[in-house]
C-alpha cells in the first residue's frame, strides 16, 4: 500500500474518531465479562445499525458477524477482521470519568477499543462499498478472555457461507499494547503467542497430628516435591529452540498448625509454542505428578484443561500487515520471538489464515516505566491513537481484496 492510499485511510478514520472515542467509553463504563455480553453487543448493534450489513448472531455467545458486501463486482475474494468485547474480573483505578461503574470489572485488556476501532472501520468501509470488490466479514466477539468465544462462534457456524458459500480466505485482528509507543505497530511471522492450558493436580495421603507425621501419609512435602520435578524437567528436558514455560501458582492444603491434611491441590498453566511440545508437555505433567506421589506411597490425580491453541501467524498475511501498516507511516517492529500469552484469535488462525498484529497505544513522549501493561488496574490508552487502528483494518481488507497474498 503506498502513502496516497494510507493518507486517503487516516483521513477517513480521523472523521469518525469522536463517535468511536465516545463508544469506546461507553462500553468501557458498563464491562461484561464472558459469553453473554448483551450490553455491549446491543451497542455495537445500535452503532451499526443504518449500514448496509447483514447481520448474523451466535445461539451460545452474543458474538455478531457483520457482513459488507463490496457493489464493484469483479472479486470473489472476502476477509474478515476481529474486535472481542469482554472485560476482565478485576478493579479499575484508572480514575477516568468513564472508569467502570461494574466492581470488580475493567477493560484492562483493551477490548472495548478493539470493539469501537472495528465498529468504526464498518463504517468507513461501508461508505466506500461501491468502491470495494469482495467481502468484508466483522467479528465481534465475546468470552476471549478464558472461555473460547472464537471456537464457539466458529461452531455456531457464523463463519461459514461467508462468501460463495465458503468461509472468509484471510482473517485480521489487532491488539492495543499500551507499552508501545503510538505510531508503531509490532508482528511477526509464525508463532505470535502461545498455547495455554490449566493444569490441575489433587496429591491425596493419610492425614493425622502434625507432632506424629510417621503415622500420616503427609502430601505436603509430596506436592512441593512435584512442583520442584516439574521445573526440573522443563529446564533439563525441554529445548530452547521448542520452549514450554510450566507455573504452579497455587498451593492448597491443611487447616491448622497441628493437623497433616489429607490432600493437597495444585494449580497452575502450561504455555508452548507449538502442538508438539504442547502434548509431550501436558504427558510429562501427568506422568510427575502421578509418579512422584507413588514414590512416596500416596496417590495423586492430574488434569490438563484445554485451553487456547497457539496463535500462529502466516507469513504472507504477516507481511500484508507489515505493507498496510508502513504504508500508513508507522514504525514496524518485527519481533524477534514470540510472546507467551495467548489469544483466542487462534481458533480462527488454525481455520483461516492471517495475522494479528500489536497496536502501540502509549502516548507519544510517556516515559516507559509510566507505561501500565496489559491486565493491569491502572492500564490506560492514547484514544487517538485508535484512528490508527481503524486505518489499520481498512488497509487490511483493501489490500487483501484487491491482491490477495501475492
Amino acid at each position: 500500500m503506498d502513502l496516497e492510499q494510507g493518507r486517503g485511510w487516516a483521513e477517513a478514520a480521523a472523521g469518525v474518531l469522536d463517535d468511536v472515542v465516545g463508544l469506546r467509553r461507553a462500553i468501557h463504563s458498563e464491562p461484561e465479562l464472558g459469553l453473554d455480553c448483551p450490553r455491549t453487543a446491543e451497542k455495537i448493534a445500535s452503532a451499526l445499525d443504518g449500514l448496509p450489513l447483514e447481520l448474523r448472531r451466535g445461539r451460545s455467545s452474543s458474538g455478531i458477524v457483520a457482513i459488507l458486501r463490496g457493489g464493484a463486482g469483479g472479486n470473489a475474494r472476502s476477509v474478515l477482521l476481529r474486535g472481542d468485547m469482554d472485560a476482565l474480573p478485576m478493579p479499575e483505578e484508572t480514575g477516568l470519568d468513564f472508569a467502570s461503574r461494574h466492581a470488580g470489572r475493567m477493560h484492562a485488556c483493551g477490548h472495548d477499543a478493539h470493539t469501537a476501532m472495528l465498529v468504526g472501520a464498518a463504517r468507513v468501509l461501508c461508505a466506500r462499498r461501491e468502491q470495494i470488490s469482495g467481502t468484508i466479514a466483522f467479528m465481534f466477539q465475546p468470552g476471549e478472555e478464558g472461555h473460547h468465544g472464537a471456537r464457539f462462534m466458529i461452531a455456531d457456524g457464523l463463519l461459514e457461507d461467508v462468501a460463495g458459500g465458503r468461509r472468509p480466505d484471510a482473517a485480521f485482528a489487532l491488539h492495543v499494547w499500551p507499552t508501545l509507543e503510538s505510531g508503531t505497530v509490532a508482528g511477526r511471522a509464525g508463532p505470535l503467542l502461545a498455547s495455554a492450558d490449566t493444569l490441575r493436580a489433587t496429591i491425596r495421603g493419610k492425614g493425622g497430628h502434625a507432632a506424629m507425621p510417621h503415622d500420616s501419609l503427609d502430601p505436603i512435602p509430596v506436592a512441593c516435591e512435584i512442583v520442584t520435578a516439574l521445573q526440573a524437567h522443563v529446564a533439563r528436558a525441554v529445548p530452547v529452540a521448542d520452549p514450554a514455560v510450566l507455573s504452579i501458582t497455587k498451593i492448597e492444603a491443611g487447616s491448622a498448625h497441628n493437623i497433616i491434611p489429607d490432600e493437597a491441590r495444585l494449580l497452575g498453566t502450561l504455555r508452548t509454542l507449538s502442538e508438539g511440545r504442547r502434548s509431550a508437555a501436558r504427558e510429562a505433567f501427568v506422568r510427575i505428578v502421578e509418579h512422584v506421589a507413588a514414590a512416596h506411597g500416596l496417590t495423586a490425580v492430574a488434569e490438563v484443561e484445554e485451553g487456547f491453541p497457539v496463535t500462529v501467524n502466516d507469513p504472507r498475511a504477516n507481511a500484508l500487515a507489515r505493507a498496510c501498516a508502513e504504508g500508513l507511516g508507522n514504525a514496524w517492529v518485527e519481533l524477534a520471538e514470540p510472546v507467551m500469552g495467548s489469544e483466542d484469535f487462534s481458533y480462527v488462525l488454525r481455520e483461516i489464515p492471517g495475522a494479528m498484529a500489536f497496536l502501540g497505544v502509549a502516548a507519544q513522549g510517556t516515559a516507559p516505566d509510566a507505561r501500565r501493561p496489559l491486565h493491569n488496574s491502572k492500564m490506560m490508552l492514547d484514544e487517538q491513537a485508535m484512528a490508527n487502528g481503524i486505518a489499520l483494518h481498512c488497509a487490511f481488507a483493501e489490500a487483501f481484496l484487491e491482491r490477495g497474498f501475492g
